[in-house]
């Protein structure tokens, strides 16, 4: 059996699905196999472009077989132009196809995640609705939001879906506020009910999930830590700006809470420490401080920020700047957060009907 998680748009909810996916298929039925068959972000291992998420699978949950065949295609600069340049259509489907045969073999059931919405990969014809028909994978579609949206971006895809010939097994919504949940249950399944789809799940929001932690963070501004490694996993909720006097800023500081200020606001980074040694059992209520500029503190300040484990980054950009950056992150889960994984598991868990996946899973296979 196989399985394809497509969404109606990036950062729906597919690494998180296929994360409690797994989890909760490795339980039920053994064997299980995991690719993604086309990846826009990747690493390098040993020369090789591997997507981020076949990485976090593999890593997480051990599973079998050689990473390079669980991302058989990465997308890297220029790709594009070159493929309309010249067309090796042949070539990525020949790959594609003998990566998914190694991870396949064996396997219960293998789970293949999607790339954005149901038309991302036309441009080299290879659309999420061709790959899915290719590896004849019955397709779940992810979205996320409220009533009207969801339904209408699921119906959008599935179409996509329906010409390439892909069975839609159903769909599942992310993200919904908890003051809203039965609502939008009970609306989104009738709604789609409406259209002959069937609403597998309606998982709530988790702020946790959406939330970088300071190690994302270290990374993808190319910052220099100053202080509090052991805190690298600590998740960023809130952003507070330093362009206010230290006794506002108190009444914005709480736990996830992440400071960014010129590095010579030393009152504004005295505030924070401040604010964490009152907190409970004195731990820290603040994720972390990026300080812009380029200027650290004195030294005198940062022997009293080590004291209390605050993860302090330095960097040369404006304050402007460095929060217009993280505003535009497009948070993945990576594998050491150990918290993010749970939860996503948990999430699957209780708000994901994996029994009546199963079923319709094998009622397809047979």
């Amino acid at each position: 059996m196989r399985i394809y998680i497509g969404a109606t748009r990036q950062n729906d909810g597919k690494t998180i699905t296929c994360l409690g996916l797994v989890a909760a298929l490795k339980k039920r039925l053994g064997s299980i196999g995991y690719i993604k068959p086309v990846g826009q972000r990747y690493v390098e291992i040993d020369g090789a472009k591997i997507d981020e998420d076949a990485v976090l699978v593999k890593e997480v949950y051990g599973l079998e077989g050689d990473v390079s065949d669980m991302s058989p295609i990465a997308i890297p600069r220029h790709f594009t132009e070159n493929y309309i340049d010249s067309p090796n259509h042949d070539s990525l489907v020949g790959t594609m196809m003998e990566c998914f045969s190694r991870v396949e073999a064996g396997k219960d059931i293998v789970v293949v995640e999607g790339t954005g919405h149901a038309g991302v990969g036309s441009v080299f014809d290879m659309s999420n609705g061709d790959v899915a028909a290719l590896l004849k994978a019955p397709v779940v579609i992810i979205s996320s939001g409220g009533i009207g949206r969801p339904i209408d971006e699921i119906m959008l895809n599935k179409a996509m879906f329906d010409v390439a010939g892909v069975r839609v097994l159903g769909a599942i919504v992310n993200k919904v506020e908890e003051d809203k949940y039965d609502k939008v249950c009970s609306y989104v399944r009738r709604g789609l009910e409406r259209k002959g789809i069937e609403l597998l799940g309606v998982m709530p929001f988790r702020p946790l999930l959406s939330s970088p932690t300071i190690q994302q963070l270290l990374d993808d501004i190319d910052g220099k830590l100053m202080s509090g490694h052991r805190g690298l996993h600590n998740a960023v909720e809130k952003m507070v700006i330093g362009a206010m006097p230290p006794h506002q800023a108190l009444d914005y500081f709480s736990r996830g809470t992440l400071l960014i200020t010129p590095g010579t606001r030393e009152d504004l980074i005295l505030a924070a420490m401040s604010s964490c040694l009152l907190g409970p059992s004195h731990s820290p209520c603040v994720a972390g401080m990026i300080l812009t500029g380029g200027t650290p503190p004195q030294p005198s300040i940062m022997d009293l920020v080590d004291k209390t484990g605050i993860p302090v980054i330095l960097v040369g950009e404006d304050t402007y700047t460095v929060a217009s950056r993280i505003a535009k992150l497009i948070v993945k889960i990576r594998p050491g957060d150990f918290d993010k994984i749970r939860a996503a598991e948990k999430l699957v868990d209780e708000f994901v009907n994996v029994e009546r996946i199963i079923e319709k899973l094998q009622e397809n296979h047979s």
